[in-house]
């Protein structure tokens, strides 16, 4: 007899069933990819459905470090990102514990102003975005671009960030004040603890949100010195030809530091979820 809840050998074998379909889905256009990068002579096409393709080479990622300035788009983008996540975590952490905690006069008005603007695409931002940086002489280098970035990541993470404080029971920060904590101190040792997994997503967002945005960049940055990955790949386009070759084998190697990032996250996020409890 089964336990109440527990699933039934048919259930489990259809879950995992679907669960290998829908991994299948997603891994096959990435195999594809790392196939391409393989070929020799930049080709994109080809009869043969291996993954690893006939004379296969890895020339073009010898290609990508020597000949390009891979390591130096690589260089800007870990420099924009980094800050962005910084700037991220550190404004949203604060900005959230005030929303949450703090009753204050225009507190609903700003709440609201802040997720309207998640409803305007970034192509309706630009113009402004574009002429305010000009002003601020933010134009064509790093600091126009992680300020963009990061009002871009913070109505959300702002919200996230609010919406975690909430489920964080007030009597442990007036327990703390009792002992005589401060209230930086009750917000350093006590809050940001118990919010470690809404910080970790935060973290995540705000980097993915620097990392492979290619729109803002291209229109604040001229400079191909600053060049972050997303722009360095569109240089392997051109107007008659593409060369695939460096192409995907650039993508696969831009990838790789997002999902192991994620991977390393989502680990310590599945453990950092205990933090938030309170004994009774």
């Amino acid at each position: 007899m089964r336990k109440p809840g527990e699933m039934s050998t048919l259930g489990k074998v259809s879950a995992y069933f679907v669960l290998v379909v829908f991994t299948l889905f997603s891994v096959y256009p990435i195999l594809r990819v790392f196939a391409i990068s393989l070929r020799p002579g930049d080709r994109l096409l080809s009869k043969s459905l291996a993954f690893i393709p006939a004379n296969a080479t890895f020339n073009t990622y010898i290609r990508l470090f020597t000949e390009e300035p891979f390591l130096q788009w690589m260089l800007n983008s870990i420099i924009v990102s980094g800050a962005v996540t910084l700037v991220g975590v550190g404004l949203a952490a604060t900005a959230g514990y005030a929303f949450s905690r703090y009753r204050f006069r225009g507190k609903d008005t700003a709440l609201i102003g802040i997720i309207t603007t998640q409803m305007f695409p970034v192509t309706m931002l630009l113009l402004p975005l574009f002429i305010m940086l000009i002003k601020l002489r933010a134009y064509d280098n790093y600091i126009g671009l992680i300020i963009a970035y990061s009002a871009t990541a913070l109505p959300f993470t702002i919200w996230q960030m609010k919406g975690y404080y909430d489920t964080i029971p007030y009597s442990l920060e007036e327990a703390a004040g009792i002992d005589g904590c401060s209230q930086f101190g009750i917000f350093w040792r006590i809050v940001l603890p118990l919010a470690a997994p809404a910080l970790v997503i935060t973290a995540l967002f705000s980097f993915m949100t620097a990392w492979s945005e290619y729109l803002v960049a291209a229109v604040l940055i001229q400079d191909k010195t600053l060049f972050t990955l997303p722009l360095g790949l569109k240089t392997f386009q051109a107007s008659m030809e593409v060369s695939w070759g460096l192409y995907s084998a650039g993508a696969i190697i831009v990838s790789i530091p997002v999902v192991v990032l994620f991977l390393f996250l989502s680990r310590w996020l599945v453990s950092g979820l205990t933090l938030g409890s309170v004994k009774g």
